[in-house]
């Protein structure tokens, strides 16, 4: 295609954002809400086209944009793969929905919120297309900005202490990697990845360099024990800055793995699996026993998320077809389940503006709607057969079982504890009998809520049952990057004896 796609599947919100901005209206919010969702949904359309031209037999890199911006020696170069192309599609799915719960939870300043989720949008597709270090990293860390901005003005009472907890906390985890970029121009003389990847960095480098992604990788996903500014974000952020944290800013890590860490550094990946799989485990089922034990709806998502993402780093790292897929399945889902959790929290804070479980109970008696919808994405939040989330957390558990049935075992108790504490999110805030009064007399869900919840619902239960267009798109490229990764190992074992 001489068509530049994936160029403008990144900036096409950009140019959305700065329509916006230049409008001669400071007041009409009516119209920035209509630009920004025709902007966000034609995104869209441009992504599911981008997927349904997508070559699923193709190993290599598809649609590459390659042009010299800094100084001739860094490219812009974009090009997507199966394990990219569906976290894209993915973004492009969220900002409309998050355009249109905006609607009826954000009062103040709703133009500038919709520009910066516009750019927020830019950037997080930027970071899935890129093919350079330094494009990368631009995209990679730009993204702050925004969502920086969105948790310290439209959040709750402590939002700049949790804006600035995010902030420092990401930014200080990415210095590293910089200081590892600049080292990797060093030792192969390019940022390009593909040309890196074909370098193959000495065994030497590889573990210091490892350490530098990781530090922001884990920061980012988060693991534990660096996953204290999550819940704190989470609570304080807006609605629709919770359901793009969960959904996609928290999958850039995982895929910073997948794209980065064992590719280019195979030999220390290989090395640093205990260190995975340990603060994997303690992830799944610590942040599970604290999910029990919270009396904030957004926190229990919130800790139920680092679990999750626990699953995912075990995935990526057994380096089997079943774990790794099920990785991306997993990091996929969730996308999905989280948002619409958040998305049903931000429901009922809206008439009530509580999110403390105590506030809550029987409102299946009152709100029969938004029960069966939230009753569902408890489902899938706890991995029942039939929801997407069983999928990811069965083939990751499958993979590690392969490599150790003990990391296996114990990975399986963050399941049992999944169905514990949603189960008993749903009990007290469902069922019940209802303590407060004005439960009785708040309505159900709206045209929009009820909308974009049934519409991630729909996702949710159709990929649970037929999961095979993201399997088909996934399976390729994973096998490849698992050949690749074999291969580089076996290249380094013979240079090391010889």
């Amino acid at each position: 295609m001489n068509f530049p796609i994936l160029s403008s599947v990144i900036f096409l919100p950009l140019l959305g954002s700065f329509f916006i901005l230049l409008s001669r209206s400071q007041n009409n919010n009516q119209g920035a809400i209509y630009v920004s969702l025709f902007t966000s949904l034609a995104n869209l359309v441009l992504s599911l086209f981008l997927w349904y031209v997508f070559d699923n037999a193709e190993t290599e890199f598809q649609f590459v944009e390659e042009k010299n911006w800094i100084s001739g020696f860094i490219k812009f170069k974009l090009g997507v793969d199966g394990i990219s192309i569906l976290f894209i599609v993915l973004t492009a799915l969220i900002t409309p929905i998050c355009i249109i719960s905006c609607i009826n939870s954000i009062k103040t300043r709703i133009k500038e919120f919709l520009i910066l989720i516009l750019i927020l949008e830019t950037f997080m597709i930027g970071v899935f297309c890129s093919l350079d270090l330094v494009v990368f990293y631009i995209f990679f860390e730009a993204g702050l900005i925004p969502m920086f901005l969105i948790i310290g003005v439209w959040g709750g009472p402590k939002r700049v202490y949790s804006a600035f907890k995010f902030f420092l906390f990401t930014l200080l985890g990415s210095v590293l990697m910089l200081v590892a970029i600049i080292a990797i121009y060093w030792i192969t003389g390019t940022t390009d990845v593909v040309q890196i990847y074909e370098i193959k960095i000495p065994k030497e480098y590889q573990y210091l360099l490892w350490l530098a992604f990781f530090s922001s990788f884990a920061v980012k996903m988060p693991m534990w024990p660096v996953h204290t500014w999550l819940p704190d974000a989470h609570v304080e952020a807006p609605t629709a800055g919770s359901v793009i944290l969960a959904a996609i800013l928290l999958k850039m890590a995982g895929y910073g793995f997948l794209r980065f860490s064992i590719p280019m550094f195979p030999v220390a990946s290989e090395y640093f699996i205990p260190l995975i799989y340990s603060l994997s485990v303690i992830a799944i089922i610590y942040t599970s026993l604290i999910a029990l034990m919270q009396d904030d709806m957004k926190k229990l998502i919130a800790y139920s998320s680092v679990a999750h993402m626990g699953f995912v780093t075990l995935g990526i790292f057994t380096f089997t077809q079943q774990g790794m897929e099920g990785s991306i399945f997993q990091m996929l889902s969730h996308g999905v389940i989280s948002a619409a959790l958040f998305l049903c929290v931000g429901v009922v804070y809206d008439r009530v503006h509580s999110r403390l479980i105590s506030s809550y109970g029987g409102l299946a008696n009152y709100l029969p709607k938004y029960s069966l919808v939230f009753i569902i994405f408890v489902l899938g939040g706890l991995g029942l057969p039939g929801t997407s989330g069983f999928l990811g957390e069965f083939l990751v558990l499958v993979g590690v079982f392969k490599k150790s049935y003990i990391v296996a075992m114990l990975a399986s108790l963050g399941v049992i504890l999944g169905a514990a504490y949603m189960l008993w999110l749903a009990k007290r805030v469902i069922f019940g009998e209802t303590h407060n009064e004005i439960i009785k007399t708040i309505k159900d869900l709206n045209l929009s809520e009820g909308t974009i919840l049934t519409i991630l619902a729909i996702i949710m239960i159709f990929f649970g049952f037929y999961p095979q267009p993201l399997i088909d798109t996934i399976s390729t490229s994973v096998n490849h990057l698992i050949n690749n990764y074999q291969i580089d190992l076996i290249y380094h074992l013979k240079v090391n004896n010889l």
